[in-house]
């Protein structure tokens, strides 16, 4: 029977066929754990955004792909904390198959999936997407994972490569990159002239200027 986790609550939808189900509870538990020393378990995460959106179909797709556990939450993925997930990687052990309906669920951006399939991995587990059809447990899915993790390091390297070839054509057009100066060498001169010999007021300074309190410190 898959149990979702929905933050710290559970519920069991009515599916027992996959863990072998009988209605000797101690009989069960038997079963539970001899499936579990066997093969490890499928352990589901589904994922919406916002409270008003729905977990059903995902819910209903890890468990036809015989979720035995699905942890769920309603969270942005931009978010750096979820709990749903923390507890998830928390609970792998080696053999389980952590399966998402779409890669999209688990992390917002390609860096951050490969960052969570590794942290899966270390615990010696495996992933799986239903709709892009990865498998990291067999060659194929782990070959297609990989070209993945290529693609993603050779866009790091080329975002790398064009800003430094940004930063040294602006360097010869006598450019330095970053952001501009708040205050010219004119007014930062002008600056501490009326800050260390006028004794004027930092505040007063800073409005004059249009600047931080901080920048007429610094000047």
């Amino acid at each position: 029977m898959p149990k979702t986790v929905v933050f710290d609550t559970i519920f069991t939808p009515p599916h027992y066929q996959t863990l072998g189900y009988d209605k000797n509870p101690r009989q069960n538990d038997c079963s539970f754990v001899r499936f579990l020393s066997q093969t490890g378990m499928i352990i589901g995460y589904a994922r919406v955004s916002t409270d008003d959106q729905n977990l059903d179909a995902q819910t209903d797709a890890l468990t036809a792909a015989g979720a035995g556990q699905i942890f769920a939450e309603k969270l942005s993925g931009a978010k750096r904390t979820r709990p749903a997930l923390e507890k998830m990687l928390d609970q792998l052990r080696a053999g389980d198959v952590v399966t998402v309906t779409k890669y999209d669920r688990l992390a917002r951006s390609l860096k951050d999936l490969l960052e969570i399939v590794e942290l899966i991995r270390a615990r010696g587990a495996g992933f799986r997407s239903l709709a892009e059809d990865i498998d990291t447990t067999t060659p194929a899915g782990r070959l297609v994972f990989h070209v993945f993790a290529s693609i993603a390091q050779f866009e790091r390297e080329r975002i790398s490569e064009r800003t430094r070839e940004g930063l040294a054509a602006a360097r010869k057009r006598g450019r330095i990159g970053g952001r501009p100066p708040a205050l010219s060498p004119a007014q930062k001169q002008e600056v501490r002239r009326m800050r260390d010999e006028d004794h004027r007021a930092i505040s007063e300074i800073a409005r004059l200027f249009k600047v931080s309190g901080r920048t007429v410190r610094r000047a």
